[in-house]
């Protein structure tokens, strides 16, 4: 009887542990209404045919290891694709807010959607969520807002949460004059990390910012519960 106890409460903890969401490369032909999404958008170096770059300054670019890290442990979909190289910016921004509205008509809760963008990722998320601030999804900026960026911008405003993370020894920091103006926020929420790395602190998923980005999106994400009846239809 202890031996099927044991044996019971060790599967517990592998399944807990070894839990992790699907990566998706592109728009998945096929949306569970009642799981997790989110939508990453790497930074420019990624641009084109090569998912490992490497920056003089910042190092190895690593695309790959952070999708891992996203979803690893978690029961999150992340959808990630690696654009083309001088992707036009509005256009892009259009494609992620028509995924996101996509996934609102399968049916996921809004709250269960979350755009994650860093540097010319996060101005292409910013452009996007803009677009969708009357949705309440969730926002996540990781070292996108610098003099000149799209925090400067009148017509970039957020609704549902925003999250902003952002590095100490970077150029890139507060993110607070997005949501100062953003009159249809639900909450506002910012992270600084000081790794010494600037803006290659993102480059790879280190724990200083993949764990609170992480947790917040838990957070702020809300259970569906459907019963076999709706399962099998």
């Amino acid at each position: 009887m202890n031996l099927n106890k044991y044996l019971v409460a060790f599967l517990l903890f592998l399944t807990k542990h070894s839990m992790a969401g699907e990566v998706f490369i592109d728009f998945p032909s096929e949306i569970r209404a009642d799981e997790k999404y989110i939508i990453y958008s790497h930074g420019l170096i990624v641009e084109g045919s090569n998912n490992k770059p490497v920056h003089t300054r910042f190092g190895v670019y690593e695309f790959n290891l952070i999708k891992n890290a996203l979803v690893a442990g978690s029961d999150f979909n992340l959808i990630a694709e690696h654009r083309p190289k001088n992707t036009e910016i509005v256009i892009y921004a259009r494609k992620l807010a028509s995924w996101v509205k996509a996934l609102v008509s399968a049916g996921v809760e809004p709250a269960n959607i979350t755009l994650v963008g860093f540097s010319r990722g996060g101005e292409l998320t910013a452009y996007a969520s803009s677009e969708l601030n009357r949705l309440n999804i969730n926002t996540v900026l990781l070292a996108t807002c610098w003099p000149g960026s799209v925090q400067s911008k009148p017509e970039v405003t957020f609704g549902g949460n925003f999250l902003s993370v952002y590095e100490t020894t970077d150029e890139a920091l507060s993110c607070k004059d997005i949501a100062n103006k953003s009159k249809d926020l639900i909450s506002f929420k910012e992270i600084s990390i000081s790794t010494g790395k600037e803006h290659g602190a993102f480059f790879k998923p280190l724990e200083e910012w993949v764990t609170p980005v992480k947790q917040w999106i838990n957070s702020k994400a809300v259970s569906i519960l459907i019963n076999d009846e709706d399962k099998h239809r």
